[in-house]
Parts: structure tokens; C-alpha cells; sequence
């Protein structure tokens, strides 16, 4: 993806598809993904040079006004928040760990994107909506100080103090959670295969 996305959130899939749609028709974009998340939302995020990104963000908000849960422009994104929304998943280095989860995908998005940008620390992985009831969490790894800076950072701009749903900073997490962790977030899949994952992500 290049440097400038915008994520726009809906609780409505026909309104959701009409703004992506007029985001599309308004600029050239670089990347378009939309689709369906729990429960029943419908995200749009595209991805391009800043100019065209922040077009078709105006047109998405205009488009989708009626319907719009959420929103985050962000027209210089930090790389490992581009890196973690395309699937990478770090193992967690350091000290210490700490989670943000807000309720809706989008404050999410920018919670990892400050803490990047205001902490020496780690992405490890951004978690969105699916199977999460519609809320989202970013995880983030370093040193207790760093870590406490991110959390801090990152929670501190959400637009909405009530999009916060916790924010948790864990110094020398066990051994066993964060086997758990790194091996799979669902409960569900931890029980019915709990010995039969490839040990922490590499």
C-alpha cells in the first residue's frame, strides 16, 4: 500500500456499498478492499497517494454520511500499521505488553498508528471486528516505559473518549499466556487443538 489510507466504517452493508463506490469513481486509487465484518458492519479501506486517498475519503463520508460509524484518515501512515493490516503478525519482543481495544475497527487503526509514531515500540498485531463482537484491538511490545508511552498516546487521541473499551500494559507476561497469545487469540481454536499449533509466530 502506498503512504496515505483512510478506513471509513458503516453499520449499514447497502450504504456501506454505495460509499465505496463513490470513493472509488472519485480518484484513482492504489488499493480498495470492502467488505463485510461482525456484527452485521461493512468496512471500506482504501489505500493510495495522498491527494487521491483523501478525495475519495470525502466522497466515502459524503456518500455514506447516514450510515457512518467510524472513520480514520490517515494521509501518513505509519509502515508496520500497513504491514499488520496486510497480515503480518510480529512475535512479541521486550519487557512488556500492551493492548488497546476500542469498539469500532477505525479507532483502532489510529490507536496503532499513534503509539508507533509516539513510542519506540513494536506493532505486534491489529485484530478487527471479526468475531470480536465488532470491536478491534491493536497489540503493542517493548519496554515497560515505552509500551506505557504508546498506550498513553495512542488512547489519548481517540476523537471519542467512549470508543475506549480498555487499555491494559502487562510487564513480564507468563510464559503460558503469551503462548496462548502468539499461538491463537480464539478460545475456541486454543481448545480444540491446544497442543497441536507451531509453537510463537516467527
Amino acid at each position: 500500500m502506498k503512504p496515505a489510507i483512510a478506513l471509513l466504517e458503516f453499520d449499514s452493508v447497502a450504504i456501506g456499498v454505495r460509499a465505496g463506490d463513490a470513493m472509488v469513481k472519485r480518484a484513482q486509487l492504489e488499493v480498495t478492499y470492502a467488505g463485510t465484518v461482525h456484527p452485521g458492519k461493512y468496512l471500506v479501506l482504501v489505500s493510495g497517494d495522498v491527494a487521491d486517498v483523501e478525495e475519495a475519503y470525502f466522497a466515502g463520508r459524503e456518500a455514506g454520511a447516514a450510515a457512518l460509524l467510524d472513520e480514520i484518515y490517515l494521509p501518513g501512515v505509519h509502515p508496520e500499521v500497513l504491514a499488520t493490516l496486510k497480515g503480518q503478525r510480529r512475535r512479541v519482543a521486550g519487557e512488556a505488553l500492551g493492548v488497546v481495544e476500542t469498539r469500532t475497527a477505525a479507532a483502532t487503526v489510529g490507536a496503532a498508528d499513534r503509539g508507533l509514531k509516539g513510542a519506540e515500540v513494536a506493532l505486534v498485531e491489529i485484530r478487527l471486528a471479526d468475531r470480536l463482537g465488532g470491536k478491534a484491538y491493536c497489540v503493542f511490545s517493548g519496554t515497560v516505559a515505552n509500551v506505557e508511552a504508546a498506550v498513553e498516546v495512542a488512547v489519548a487521541g481517540l476523537r471519542n473518549p467512549a470508543q475506549l473499551v480498555a487499555q491494559v500494559v502487562i510487564p513480564q507476561i507468563h510464559a503460558e499466556m503469551l503462548e496462548n497469545l502468539e499461538a491463537a487469540p480464539e478460545f475456541r481454536a486454543r481448545i480444540a487443538d491446544p497442543g497441536g499449533h507451531d509453537g510463537p509466530a516467527r
